[in-house]
């Protein structure tokens, strides 16, 4: 029996997993664009977390895990966003719950992606999936600063910015993503030492984030392609 005949079986079981980070990607980055501009709405807010359901579903779906595994958490993630997302649409459940359940459904997706991004980069080498999935973590990392600024504004005294404390949070999203990529237009601007700490941080992540591991997976996936 040859080596590919004995191969079939493993993938036809499904305990490989299709890497989708492609389509992580565009969800998150559709997350990002959703949450700059949305209301302070119930609806929106149940499209924000309808959102991260997805991405975190379709993260869970491509992980490590054998098949049997990856499909029962991705169908847990997936009914448990949409319980959730329709509680929140009907105003049973409160903004705080969103800012909650985003949160950690946030917060989930770099985890999971993490896993398999090793294990198709080691076993698959770089490609097109792995640079997608890296640049999803690098979005991802732009919002969870954003929802620590939220966290730190909600807890402190005073306002957050200098601009005044009339924020929304697609106000903080954008700011977050400004100075992750270090472009810092300037029409908002932490007022306090904790919030001049978190901006370099920031800065210092995401530049440190794209010279590292997106210009490294970048770097070898031209080399293949060559």
């Amino acid at each position: 029996m040859t080596a590919a005949a004995v191969d079939t079986p493993t993938v036809a079981a499904g305990r490989m997993p299709e890497f989708r980070y492609g389509i992580v990607m565009m969800i998150i980055l559709a997350l990002v664009i959703f949450e700059i501009v949305a209301p302070d709405a119930d609806w929106a807010r149940a499209v924000l977390v309808a959102l991260a359901g997805g991405a975190l579903t379709v993260a869970v779906a491509t992980s490590r895990e054998r098949a049997s595994i990856r499909r029962q958490r991705a169908r847990v993630v997936g009914g448990v966003s949409f319980l959730v997302a329709l509680g929140i649409a009907t105003g049973v459940l409160s903004a705080a719950v969103t800012f909650a359940v985003v949160t950690v459904l946030i917060a989930a997706i770099p985890v999971t992606l993490v896993g398999g991004l090793l294990r198709m980069v080691r076993e698959q080498g770089v490609h097109i999936q792995a640079v997608a999935g890296a640049l999803a973590i690098y979005l991802l990392g732009g919002l969870l600063f954003a929802t620590v600024i939220a966290f730190v504004a909600h807890v402190q005294n005073g306002a957050y910015f200098i601009q005044g404390s009339h924020v929304s949070n697609g106000d903080r999203v954008y700011y977050s993503f400004t100075v992750l990529t270090t472009t810092g237009f300037g029409d908002y601007t932490a007022a306090h030492p904790v919030g001049h700490a978190l901006a370099v941080l920031e800065m210092l992540t995401g530049q440190l984030y794209l010279v590292t591991v997106i210009g490294v997976m970048i770097g070898h996936y031209v080399s293949r392609r060559k």
